[in-house]
């Protein structure tokens, strides 16, 4: 029994586990299945960047019920992958080759906001060729996606990126390692040939680029590599980048192959761990194995916006969420948005590898039971939904929820591996009583009440004072400040310095013009937005702090 043999290990011993891809439970990221594999440690280290790109439980699941870190591989990868789009020594080129150009349709948006020099091969340069107008014969091309390479091409041109595409080929008559190479002009390909390798030309010219590059980011081969006759362009680019000044960071799968096949690996900068995963990373995507872990920093930013009973259309959602993405672009604070249920699956679908979280506005208790309309934390999290807001003021005030039921709620959140969000705060006569310490020592003791130190990773909570929501009547920067050192204050009391895990949001008439003064705030570590947070420019520019 696993369980078992892990909890029998003494300092110093490792065990190592059967591959947990032989489970159909890893895959469909299962959250029983990742409680179980949680039961078996007391801290969840990823270092497996090649698999971040997958939703599993064994790469996100697990991080839902341990705390989580990096690795070592994990921080490495996101520290060079990230310096080469964000902070590259200029000018930065990408190289890019593989078969299809709809496989990288959003590497080659995103790389086209950062890049200086695009160069192009592999099977998907013969599409952007034939949207040229250029003969291709018989080599791959989508012929569906004309019109999109001549988009992509006229927005390189546009953001004043230099896209440079073979200016010759190699072709032969058929797709076999024996067959015979042809160097031919790119725009000479005859009909009865196919294109499997750039030409002598276009590798001069791209290594030409390559030694007037300060970095270099490359992802795919430029040909077939695996045939010997057409693996000469490969070749060349990677013997370029060894021999040159460049920063040379190579972006995994076969490219990574060629490299180490050419012995090659030890004169590079890096070389990512992960094909796949350094695809979506240069995509833009947010990756849920990395996304599931600690922020490095627990008092970073969270701007959190609570629809209420608003959008709860699909279709209204979703062109919600087509408005506000754009708005966040290299906005860093955590988003998230806490939605209807009639609408968590259609956006959870939209916001799949976005900087947008989803959170539910509720959940029940129990798993399972004569319930009517309930939904329980269980359902939650079979749907995957990260964070579940509880004890909101408005199901305190409407629906009567008690100090103890909202306890309740917080442990079966965290017993399915769903974030809560605890909202806690006094109403107005509460206030002008002078017992705002009193109620908050209440509500916070409570709903922590059974909750372990090594959970608090994984909550956040919320003050919200019941006399501002939804009345325009913020409360001051002073009293938002004062109501949340003293929260901190009552965290530190019961958990000591892991309470430090906990962030502290604000919520009340938060808007555009407020927000910055509150969030400034040192123990406001930003806010549970309403009413702003339908409106996507207001939300964006809350979310910028």
């Amino acid at each position: 029994d696993a369980r078992a043999k892990a909890l029998a290990l003494t300092d110093g011993q490792i065990l190592l586990l059967e591959n947990v891809r032989f489970h159909k439970e890893e895959t469909k990221n299962n959250p029983e299945f990742a409680k179980a594999l949680a039961s078996m440690a007391e801290v969840y280290a990823s270092d497996a960047f090649g698999a971040v790109h997958r939703a599993h439980a064994s790469t996100a699941g697990v991080a839902s019920f341990l705390p989580a870190v990096a690795g070592y591989t994990i921080n490495r990868e996101l520290e060079m992958l990230g310096r080469a789009i964000g902070e590259p020594r200029r000018p930065l080129t990408a190289i890019l080759g593989g078969a299809k150009v709809f496989d990288k349709i959003g590497v080659i948006r995103n790389l086209l906001d950062n890049v200086d020099n695009l160069l192009i091969g592999g099977g998907m340069a013969y599409t952007f060729q034939a949207a040229r107008g250029y003969p291709v014969g018989t080599s791959l091309c989508e012929t569906d996606k004309l019109d999109l390479a001549r988009e992509l091409m006229a927005l390189a041109e546009e953001k004043g990126v230099r896209l440079v595409l073979p200016v010759d080929t190699t072709i032969t008559d058929r797709y076999a390692e024996d067959a015979v190479p042809t160097v031919v002009p790119a725009d000479q390909i005859p009909d009865d040939m196919m294109g499997l390798d750039i030409g002598p030309k276009t590798s001069k010219l791209f290594e030409d680029i390559i030694k007037e590059s300060g970095t270099v980011v490359w992802n795919g081969p430029v040909g077939v590599f695996e045939f010997e006759a057409f693996a000469r362009g490969t070749k060349e680019i990677a013997r370029a980048l060894a021999e040159s000044d460049t920063i040379a960071i190579i972006g995994g799968g076969d490219s990574a192959a060629a490299v180490e096949k050419l012995g090659y690996a030890d004169r590079m900068d890096h070389i990512s761990t992960g094909g796949g995963a350094s695809l979506e990373f240069l995509e833009g995507k947010v990756l849920p194995g990395i996304d599931c872990l600690l922020d490095k920093d627990p008092r970073s930013l969270v701007a959190a916006g609570n629809w209420k009973m608003n959008k709860g259309i699909p279709d209204r959602a979703e062109s919600f969420i087509d408005e506000l993405l754009p708005l966040l672009t290299d906005v860093e604070a955590k988003v998230i948005a806490a939605v209807p249920y009639t609408v968590l699956d259609p956006v959870l679908k939209k916001t799949a590898g976005t900087p947008i979280r989803v959170a539910a506005q509720n959940g029940y208790p129990e798993d399972h039971g004569a319930f009517t309309g309930e939904i329980s934390m269980k359902m939650l999290a079979h749907l995957h939904v990260p964070y579940v807001l509880v004890g909101h003021s408005e199901r305190r005030a409407y629906q009567g929820e008690t100090d103890e039921l909202i306890n309740q709620k917080l442990l079966a959140a965290l017993s399915w591996g769903v974030r809560p969000i605890v909202c806690v705060g006094e109403t107005r006569e509460e206030r002008a009583q002078g017992r705002m310490k009193e109620v908050l020592d209440r509500q916070v003791k409570a709903a922590f009440a059974g909750v372990a130190p090594d959970s608090l990773c994984q909550i956040m909570l919320a003050y919200e004072p019941v006399w501002a929501i939804g009345t325009g009547d913020t409360a001051t920067e002073a009293q938002a400040e004062e109501a949340a050192a003293y929260i901190r204050e009552l965290l530190d009391a019961l958990y000591g310095s892991d309470a430090e895990m906990v962030k502290i949001l604000y919520g009340g008439s938060i808007n555009a013009e407020n927000a910055a003064g509150l969030f400034a705030q040192p123990h406001v570590d930003g806010g549970l937005v309403g009413g702003a947070s339908l409106v996507a420019s207001d939300f964006a520019r809350i979310a910028r702090g």
